[in-house]
């Protein structure tokens, strides 16, 4: 599994791993790099079987299995102990840590995620399938910006919008590995083991997010013992692209 090391290197220096969402690069977090390396080491990756962890996902594939890969990871790299920010997806891979190795966990950052299935982003992962199911990546690739970004922020950054495109087709996973993803997602459910999750939580949600009503998020930060909750007015699915200054903002306040 491809992964990549920033910011501090001294000992003094706290770990936080950086999860991404259903895309699966760590490169998902470049707006947040330059600040938090000013005070951490921080870890990002691409997730099995995306980016430059090429792989073939199996049938069956689960949000259990890739926390098992972040637990692996940080074995391998000697990390006892660190924060996580996990988006989505990366956020489940968050909840699921905490239920398989809470001492690895100082404390965590969840950006729209989820405890359980809701039929709204079901719909929404539906049409996603059927885009590619019937269409193919392409149209997949197009319709994605849809769910993740504010259409003000879409129609200022067309050309951005264009390169990216262009970048992820050229680059596009396997489609039965993205299948799998969505499956993963889909049948991710930890609700009624919530209050088992003691670690210091930050949950962070945008009103505006197409994707994933923000009130999951507010449902975890209910039910989970330690969790703070925040709740942005602008940014869609992924505020952290879109308007990183509040975000970071709101990250580095927590963290530190």
């Amino acid at each position: 599994m491809h992964y990549e090391i920033h910011g501090r290197q001294d000992a003094e220096a706290d770990t936080i791993v950086l999860s991404s969402g259903l895309g699966g690069a760590g490169a998902f977090w470049t707006p947040q790099l330059a600040a938090l390396g000013e005070y951490f080491r921080v870890v990002t990756y691409d997730q099995t079987g995306t980016g430059k962890s090429p792989a073939v996902i199996p049938e069956g594939y689960t949000i259990k299995a890739m926390a098992q890969d972040v637990l692996d990871m940080v074995d391998a790299l000697g990390i006892a102990r660190c924060h996580f920010m996990g988006h989505a997806l990366g956020g489940l891979v968050g909840l699921q840590i905490g239920l398989m190795r809470p001492e690895l966990l100082i404390s965590q950052i969840l950006v729209n995620g989820w405890s359980k299935p809701n039929p709204h982003s079901a719909r929404c992962f539906a049409v996603r399938l059927a885009l590619l199911n019937d269409t193919g990546p392409a149209a997949y690739v197009q319709a994605q910006p849809l769910f993740l970004y504010p259409a003000d922020w879409m129609l200022q950054n067309t050309k951005r919008l264009e390169a990216d495109e262009a970048h992820a087709l050229a680059h596009f996973p396997d489609s039965e590995n993205v299948r799998r993803r969505i499956a993963a997602l889909q049948a991710f459910d930890v609700d009624t083991q919530l209050a088992q999750i003691r670690t210091p939580t930050l949950i962070v949600a945008n009103q505006d997010d197409l994707l994933v009503p923000w009130v999951c998020s507010e449902h975890l930060a209910k039910h989970l013992p330690d969790a703070q909750f925040e709740l942005l007015s602008y940014g869609g699915h992924a505020s952290s692209v879109t308007d990183p200054d509040t975000f970071n903002a709101l990250m580095l306040d927590y963290l530190t």
